[in-house]
């Protein structure tokens, strides 16, 4: 798994969407893409050696991929976002388990903390359909 530092000069935007469980996606064919957000509990969000069993807090939203253009900029309040900002960023060409998320989740933090830098409190999953397969990214920003 290679971790990236990104940048992500412009949000993107998602209709809110409830009752989806994001560990439990099994699809077969192109859905549309998702994003769920969830706190890093506060006592693990430092930690070189976290708990993986506590390390991913409640979950702040899900929300189902909203094109915006134009005009529609101003609804935008309505929607939620994946924020601009610095975030380190890892994938995986398939849809993974909990336990795999948590794993990946950790490593980015591991990473984040060996640059020294200050990992956020929240965590974004990230589920697209590219290139006939799906994808599943994660998204944790730092200061």
């Amino acid at each position: 798994m290679e971790i990236h530092s990104l940048t992500l000069l412009a949000p993107l935007y998602y209709y809110p969407e409830e009752g989806t469980d994001p560990f439990s996606l099994k699809r077969q064919t192109e859905d549309g893409e998702r994003l769920f957000c969830f706190e890093i509990n506060e006592e693990e969000r430092l930690s070189f050696e976290p708990d993986s069993d506590n390390f991913v807090g409640n979950m702040v939203f899900s929300g189902a991929y909203a094109a915006v253009e134009g005009q529609e900029k101003i609804a935008i309040k309505a929607l939620l976002e994946l924020p601009r900002g610095n975030y380190l960023f890892a994938q995986k060409r398939e849809i993974m388990s909990r336990e795999e998320i948590v794993a990946m989740a950790v490593e980015i933090q591991l990473e984040c903390l060996w640059h020294r830098h200050k990992p956020g409190k929240l965590l974004y999953l990230r589920y697209l359909f590219e290139d006939n397969r799906w994808v599943t990214q994660l998204f944790r920003p730092y200061e």
